[in-house]
């Protein structure tokens, strides 16, 4: 005849056994953060979050500077473009546009069109938007339409 085995017994019987299905869990929940790393950074926030503040402020600080650097040029250099930039819009008496024009003169578009935009403002260029919507840029006196 069998006896009933107590239910503590059963217990230890299924930890015991690795049936599939009935693995034992983890004691406590499993953290993908360790709590040591919040007591320190909670016990160091005095030099931690004002070490990493700057730290982000030299990082932009740094940004800010090469983005200046890179954005200038010297006047000889902008002299010898602009002159250039005319003598190849001379060339085409309807006009370019600046993808064209940089192309052609090897220069990056963000200087070519800060360029184009100063010789506007001096009077040398004129420019016009076409039904495409495409800036088409000339020297002032040269070509169909006058300004």
């Amino acid at each position: 005849m069998l006896t009933p085995l107590p239910l503590s017994s059963l217990s230890l019987l299924l930890a015991q056994l690795s049936l599939p299905g009935l693995e034992s869990g983890p004691d406590r929940p499993a953290s993908s953060v360790d709590p040591d790393y919040f007591e320190l950074l909670e016990r160091n926030s005095h030099i931690v979050y004002p070490a990493l503040g700057l730290l982000v402020l030299g990082l932009v600080t740094l940004a800010i500077l090469q983005a200046s650097k890179a954005q200038h040029m010297d006047g000889a250099a902008k002299v010898e473009f602009k002159r250039r930039i005319v003598d190849e819009l001379r060339r085409h008496p309807a006009g370019l546009m600046a993808p064209e024009l940089a192309s052609v003169l090897e220069l990056e578009r963000g200087m070519l069109v800060r360029l184009l935009d100063q010789m506007q403002q001096d009077g040398v260029l004129i420019s016009h938007t076409t039904t495409q919507r495409h800036t088409v840029w000339r020297v002032k006196g040269v070509g169909g339409r006058s300004a």
